[in-house]
């Protein structure tokens, strides 16, 4: 995860706005950026709003947590049950169609596991090697309900995919903590996509090359859903917590879940 833009005035609108569903790049109303001539919000303010937002509070052993009663919680619910309802209608227009084969592709930081904990504690900065700490110690909490997401689209017989920006060598922590949250399904390689900047797939040539890692996060996830598609997959939902994960198509639908922390481009 590379984090371009910290808690500035856009980490703002986003805790207002990430209760929605956006198609792929679409803007928030009132989002500005850090070439914004205005004033910025402030940002002890801000961190008071985010905690409010997600009711944080700090667990016995020192973890921050999100509250289930916060107003990101609620958003949360209503965002999957939307999502429920979707992924019943398309299963069951896929049972109809023999030979359709429907699909979901999920991010996974802040989209199925939550880094609260490692935000407030890094006053919403973020480190390299810290991070990677953090990610490999497999211990982070479910973002409400998105772990139940994933199980409910394979029951309906929908398959599960991940696109992520961890890293290939965060793999085993990756898959350790998703099945910590319950959504231990399809965590194998051919259904988790990660970043192998040493040895890219050929499905992103266009900017990747052994050694030599050039993609946007742009490309790297359109591409990756494409190659999806071009294993006959009808990727009828993405979902994700940054606009990034969105952009360049490749999905019927996208679900944009709130992250008022941080942005990637």
């Amino acid at each position: 995860m590379r984090k371009s833009l910290k808690a500035t005035a856009v980490a703002a609108s986003c805790v207002i706005a990430g209760a929605a569903l956006y198609g792929a790049g679409a803007a928030t109303a009132g989002q500005s950026t850090a070439n914004s001539t205005h004033e910025p919000y402030n940002i002890g303010l801000l961190t008071k709003d985010i905690d409010t937002y997600y009711g944080t509070t700090q667990d016995a052993n020192g973890v921050y947590q999100a509250s289930p009663d916060s107003p990101y919680a609620k958003d949360l619910a209503r965002i999957d049950a939307d999502a429920k309802r979707y992924i019943d209608q398309a299963a069951r227009k896929a049972r109809h169609h023999k030979g359709d084969k429907p699909a979901v592709v999920f991010d996974i930081d802040d989209t199925l596991l939550l880094s609260l904990d490692y935000e407030k504690k890094n006053n919403y900065g973020y480190n390299g090697a810290t991070w990677a700490a953090y990610v490999n110690e497999a211990d982070r909490p479910e973002v409400f309900g998105s772990p139940e997401l994933v199980r409910y689209a394979a029951e309906k017989g929908v398959t599960v995919f991940y696109n992520s920006g961890l890293s290939e060598a965060q793999r085993a922590a990756a898959v350790e903590n998703l099945k910590k949250v319950g959504a231990d399904v399809n965590l194998d390689a051919a259904h988790m996509f990660l970043k192998d900047a040493a040895n890219p797939p050929a499905y992103l040539s266009d900017c990747a090359t052994p050694g030599a890692w050039k993609c946007t996060t742009v490309q790297y996830k359109s591409g990756t859903r494409k190659h999806i598609e071009d294993l006959g997959y009808d990727i009828i939902a993405n979902f994700g917590d940054q606009y990034s994960d969105f952009g360049g198509g490749h999905a019927d639908r996208t679900y944009k879940l709130p992250n008022p922390t941080y942005f990637v481009s």
